[in-house]
């Protein structure tokens, strides 16, 4: 008589469990657009959650100690003239969040650890340069106020919100409506997809898709892709009868491991088919692209019309699928050894949802093992659900928490567009993550007076025509900008010591 074998894994047990009904966010009213995108972005401060809202478009922010019923006339972040269609928090600033349109425009917001007493109406900086309504948003995982946009005009654009300043626009790549954009673990690369059913890897630096993939889902309905921690693809779709599926790809191929794991970590060398001789990429370490036919692993899954949103985490390897309009919540483990995709379980609640919220791992409470926490949106509230590994001791068990991307970034913008990569800057989770102090924004627009003429040799005062009083009122307009910046960032600071304060004495009240 056979026995079974049973696959030994520590998260064959994760369960979800529903917050109690006093640890929910009641009277909100959720956005009803057509737009799938999750409606919802949490960090360890705040909970953010697209609303209705008559004249534009605005979306609330919430302390997430600020649980129970939400006054209806609790202050919004307003200031777009559509709806908003997404929003994303900076992962190395809790206090910065950006927010994109229907309108056309991407808007970035500071958000104060206080609750404000009227709505927030003017961003920390507004960036135009779509043609049409803007609704995905991306921000760079290890380079400093490095933002992604793609709108309905079929362009990615890259920002530096610290210049309010376009780095790259990639504006040739795709010939249709783009669905989804994912950067890799040290943004190197880009994931995409788009309404042409394609499935594309882009080197955005060098502005040119490195692979594709045509049709990995034989359905009509929109696709999903986010990438792996060891750079493979993880895709969501659906098949010719309408049955939901997850797909892995691995698109360097398995032949070398050395190379995949150099591929997963900087892929500046990224190259298209036809670039160098095999004997030059086996030099250099580049991945040949050469797996990108047929699927490490597939999984169908029901038949429905709802598109699924993975979430995934690196740091256990499992990816969540959410769908909308779906009352549950599915999650697989990927491994290196076959099938690769392991079903766990599913989470099943009455209610469907209208969107969801993923907390970063640095937002969990470790001491009840922790893994995940989504932020379900109903009709008129938010829900917290958890996922838990069941554990018997209360120490800090390092094998769930390995260290974690924290909020410092690794790079500069100019850094990371001059061709530099880094991997994420980690943190432990050991002693608990607390969030770090109010940190502000500072956008610094180029100023023409910077601009120094080129060295040349001087020429005199009659073969110039400039007269000396027009170079002697020059210095004196340079001196009195200094001056004004100067007085400016004092100001600056006294602001940010007496918001400190502020946030004490409320705190204190509390």
């Amino acid at each position: 008589m056979s026995r079974r074998v049973v696959r030994q894994s520590k998260f064959r047990h994760v369960f979800g469990q529903a917050a109690k009904a006093d640890q929910t966010y009641e009277d909100i009213r959720v956005s009803k657009v057509t737009w799938d995108s999750a409606f919802c972005a949490v960090n360890p401060k705040f909970l953010a959650i697209i609303v209705e809202a008559g004249g534009g478009g605005a979306f609330i922010v919430l302390p997430l100690a600020k649980t129970g019923r939400v006054d209806k006339n609790h202050p919004l972040v307003t200031g777009h003239t559509g709806p908003v269609l997404d929003i994303d928090w900076c992962p190395h600033n809790d206090n910065v969040i950006a927010s994109a349109s229907d309108d056309t425009t991407v808007m970035v917001w500071q958000i104060p650890d206080y609750t404000p007493v009227r709505n927030i109406t003017e961003p920390v900086i507004t960036l135009e340069g779509h043609s049409k309504r803007v609704g995905i948003l991306s921000w760079h995982p290890t380079a400093r106020n490095v933002l992604l946009s793609a709108g309905g005009d079929n362009v990615i654009i890259i920002w530096n919100v610290g210049t309010g300043e376009v780095l790259l626009s990639l504006d040739d790549l795709h010939p249709d409506v783009i669905h989804s954009v994912c950067w890799n673990s040290n943004g190197s690369l880009l994931a995409t997809t788009c309404k042409d059913k394609t499935l594309r890897i882009v080197d955005p630096r060098k502005g040119r898709v490195v692979a594709e993939r045509a049709r990995p889902h034989e359905g009509a309905r929109p696709l999903r892709a986010v990438f792996t921690a060891d750079g493979k693809l993880l895709s969501t779709g659906f098949s010719r009868m309408s049955e939901r599926q997850l797909a892995l790809w691995d698109p360097v191929g398995q032949a070398e491991p050395s190379a995949l794991a150099r591929f997963a970590g900087s892929t500046r060398s990224a190259l298209p088919s036809g670039g160098p001789a095999p004997e030059a990429q086996a030099e250099h370490g580049a991945p040949s692209w050469n797996n990108f036919e047929e699927p490490v692993a597939l999984q169908e899954m029901d038949t429905s019309n709802g598109v699924l949103l993975p979430f995934y985490d690196p740091d256990s390897s499992i990816v969540y699928l959410c769908g909308k309009g779906d009352s549950s919540i599915r999650y697989f483990e990927i491994t290196e050894e076959p099938p690769f995709v392991h079903y766990l379980n599913t989470f099943s609640s009455k209610e469907p949802q209208r969107g969801m919220g993923f907390m970063p791992k640095r937002g969990l409470d470790v001491s009840k093992c922790e893994i995940a926490r989504f932020y379900k949106l109903h009709e008129r509230k938010c829900e917290p659900i958890v996922m838990t590994v069941p554990r018997k001791s209360d120490l800090f068990q390092d094998d769930l928490y390995p260290d974690t991307p924290g909020p410092e970034p690794a790079l500069e913008a100019d850094e990371w567009l001059s061709g530099q990569d880094a991997e994420p800057v980690l943190i432990s989770l050991k002693d608990g993550y607390v969030p770090p102090k109010h940190r502000e924004l500072r956008v610094t627009k180029s100023n023409i007076l910077d601009v120094r003429p080129p060295a040349g040799p001087r020429r005199s005062q009659s073969a110039s025509g400039a007269p000396l009083s027009q170079q002697h009122t020059l210095e004196t307009l340079l001196e009195e900008v200094k001056a004004l910046r100067e007085r400016v960032q004092a100001q600056d600071e006294r602001i940010t010591a007496l918001e400190n304060m502020l946030c004490e004495l409320v705190d204190g009240t509390d």
